[in-house]
């Protein structure tokens, strides 16, 4: 493999029902990053059907170049069809980093296509960089510079590894949603768009979809709330969690939890805030009864303000708290939401 051939920061562009996923645009603003730190330009890879018009808003978030493969069998995502078509693109135009969002789509995807290039993958990044391989000096070795490091929690979140692929590419990760930021969209961005088909001629391996059903839930996305009011095991009960609830109202934010308390049962997967579950950057970030296993930690210390509330002085949420209130939460969150009440009450 030579692997000067290969060029560019690359972004798989998820998109469902012809609408750009998040995910994608929080990607992009890595990629440009990365790709600033190379000299090299970024492009996304749009694959789906009918979608050529949804280039122009991955140029505003800063996609150079847009790949585009449109084609009937690409409508709905399928395993098969979708791997040929990146797995197409890579080989042709070889790019030197290729991301994909850790989303459902991306996580059947991105392995697959790594395997089809013959390059290494590193699953749920939370940290990418471009730096030296090996991080430090080995006497003998070759340091190579110019590396895309890929830093992941590992062993259950309970140390954090950082990795190379340093003799193959594409380089490829597939990066957890919410941990990158979104770029400032510039509006009237233009991209150069490339239209490719490498073909598609159905086959045994592909699945036939005979119908989608859409699940519909009330259940707020706590990934884009400003405010998250988060609740663990401390709050003793589901019953319990009318307090945190009055709390969000108040304040108007979203309720969150701990795996413990989805585990538990006492809330549902979706409002979860972990390495497990989501991971959140609203502007405040209330931490009740939660004791701050780094398995928690890991989905909301880049939130701007880290409010804890726990009995256990020496709980370690405290060490990436911005503010903490040692004490019985049943007491104190009932006390706060009365006097926020009167704040608002008397700035009327």
């Amino acid at each position: 493999m030579n692997l000067e051939e290969y060029k560019g920061v690359y972004v798989f562009a998820q998109q469902v029902d012809n609408e750009i996923s998040s995910i994608a645009f929080e990607l992009l603003g890595k990629a440009k990053d990365l790709a600033k730190d190379l000299n090299t330009e970024v492009t996304a890879v749009l694959i789906g059907s009918g979608i050529k018009g949804l280039a122009d808003q991955l140029a505003e978030y800063g996609a150079d170049k847009v790949i585009v493969v449109d084609d009937p069998e690409l409508k709905d995502y399928r395993t098969e069809p979708y791997a040929h078509a990146l797995a197409s693109v890579i080989n042709k135009y070889k790019p030197e980093i290729m991301l994909v969002g850790a989303t459902a789509i991306g996580r059947d995807l991105g392995p697959r296509v790594s395997a089809r290039v013959a390059t290494g993958l590193t699953a749920d990044c939370t940290v990418l960089e471009i730096g030296d391989f090996p991080l430090q000096a080995v006497p003998g070795q070759e340091q190579l510079h110019n590396q895309l490091l890929m830093t992941r929690p590992a062993f259950g979140g309970n140390t954090i590894a950082t990795i190379a692929c340093p003799y193959n590419r594409p380089q490829m990760a597939t990066v957890r949603a919410g941990v990158m930021q979104k770029i400032e969209p510039v509006k009237g961005a233009k991209a150069v768009v490339e239209e490719f088909n490498p073909g598609f001629t159905p086959d045994n391996k592909y699945v036939e979809i005979l119908d989608i059903v859409k699940a519909v839930t009330e259940t707020v996305d706590i990934m884009d709330a400003k405010i998250l009011v988060s609740g663990g095991r401390g709050v003793g009960s589901p019953e319990n969690f009318k307090i945190l609830e009055d709390l969000a109202d108040v304040l108007g934010g979203t309720v969150s939890c701990s795996r413990a308390v989805v585990d538990a049962g006492w809330k549902p997967k979706d409002l979860q805030v972990g390495q497990t579950g989501k991971t959140v950057r609203p502007n405040v970030y209330f931490a009740i009864g939660i004791s701050g296993a780094i398995q928690h930690v890991a989905g909301m210390e880049e939130s701007d303000i880290i409010i804890a509330i726990n009995k256990d002085a020496d709980a370690p949420i405290f060490d990436v708290a911005d503010y903490g209130v040692v004490g019985d939460l049943n007491k104190i969150v009932p006390k706060l939401t009365e006097a926020i009440k009167a704040e608002l009450a008397a700035a009327k």
